[in-house]
């Protein structure tokens, strides 16, 4: 039986390699659009572009492991259509060339997500959308002492890149239309921390303002992170289910039997929380790539992992358990020292309804197992 995986992310290869640790003997194929081995994303806008990590170190694996593990990983190779009657694909050398045809017995979209565009940008400079090995290449280059550094938008990418850009001696200057950074994830009580850090290291830090092209004209590099879009468009040609991602069960398959769609781009009915969820995050391209594994070799495994993330910036280090979901909550609890600018540690719990429904810590690392496990619990 063959499986083709379409995405060349962690995603995609931590589906593969899954597949054979747990003793899945049939072909697998996996399509990547880049000419790179699969690699983590997040080390892009930490560790690597804090020069403290090669960015060979954020492959998911070396080349020999693909050879030794009988998987076929074609790289610079785009799918550009499914014919799910048929079981078959059709991709073709991003470089050009002649295309061709794979048929599949399951298909895995491990495709990702792509910078949200910010038209205004185009009209004065060359912006960087953090995304690629390319995009943190011209990161590393242009971030020098005395740079003077435009960041639009002030989400995790556009504050983990300011916090790189201070720490090379970069002038920073972030526009956020919202009234504080990350406010729509973690509420004004713990996004003020946050604000308040970037501020204390020097940041420019300019809140419910918009940028304009005076500014990004001024400015050595303009940096956009305005959030991703999901790159549903083969799911959609393919008449798959898609809204704002495409939308899978509970076992991560799509409408279509016989595809799998996860990470990024996968929109899941998730059953401890009830409802819909599309996470883009690290943790969750893993998790969903295992299990997925499993049910592409015939298991009907439920995805129940609840989501994670975690960023660093500066000498913080914070890590967020569980979704507060749409509904949002009714106070939160923080305990411990929040000058975390000073080296301040503490933890943070979303009540709704007396139960905890997220739970973070900065700098409390000790706490992390407890923090995870308070999700579910009364408060």
């Amino acid at each position: 039986m063959t499986i083709a995986i379409v995405g060349g992310g962690l995603a995609a290869a931590t589906a593969a390699t899954e597949l054979r640790e747990k003793g899945y003997d049939g072909d697998v194929v996996i399509y990547s659009a880049e000419d790179h081995l699969p690699y983590e994303r997040p080390p892009l806008s930490k560790e690597v572009l804090l020069g403290s990590k090669r960015v060979e170190e954020a492959q998911v694996h070396d080349s020999d492991w693909y050879a030794d593990n009988d998987v076929q990983l074609k790289r610079g190779v785009k799918v550009v259509s499914i014919d799910p009657a048929a079981h078959t694909l059709r991709a073709e050398p991003v470089a050009g060339g002649e295309s061709t045809e794979q048929s599949y017995e399951k298909l895995l979209l491990a495709t990702g997500a792509s910078p949200r565009h910010f038209p205004a940008a185009d009209k004065v400079s060359d912006p960087v959308y953090l995304r690629t090995v390319e995009d943190n290449a011209r990161l590393l280059e242009a971030l020098k002492p005395g740079a003077r550094v435009l960041i639009v938008g002030a989400g995790w990418i556009g504050l983990e890149v300011a916090s790189a850009a201070r720490q090379k001696g970069a002038e920073v200057t972030i526009y956020e239309v919202a009234d504080l950074p990350l406010v729509a994830v973690l509420g004004p009580e713990v996004a003020q921390l946050f604000a308040d850090l970037h501020r204390a290291h020097g940041v420019d830090l300019r809140l419910s303002t918009p940028v304009d092209e005076a500014a990004m004209a001024a400015a050595d590099l303009v940096v956009v992170g305005i959030g991703a879009v999901p790159n549903t468009e083969l799911a959609e040609q393919a008449g798959l289910d898609v809204d704002h991602g495409v939308l899978v069960d509970e076992t991560l398959r799509t409408s279509d039997p016989d595809i799998y769609a996860i990470g990024d781009i996968a929109s899941q009915q998730h059953p401890v929380l009830g409802r819909r969820i599309r996470v883009e995050h690290w943790d969750t391209a893993i998790e969903q790539g295992k299990v997925a594994a499993h049910n592409l070799a015939g298991a009907s495994e439920q995805y129940a992992h609840l989501p994670y993330f975690f960023t660093d910036q500066y000498d913080l280090g914070m890590e967020y358990f569980g979704s507060v979901g749409p509904e949002g909550y009714d106070r939160v609890d923080i305990e411990g020292d929040t000058d975390v600018a000073n080296g301040g540690a503490f933890r943070a719990y979303w009540v709704k309804d007396g139960t905890v429904r997220a739970a973070m810590h900065a700098n409390d690392w000790n706490s992390s197992d407890a923090v995870r496990d308070s999700i579910g619990t009364a408060r």
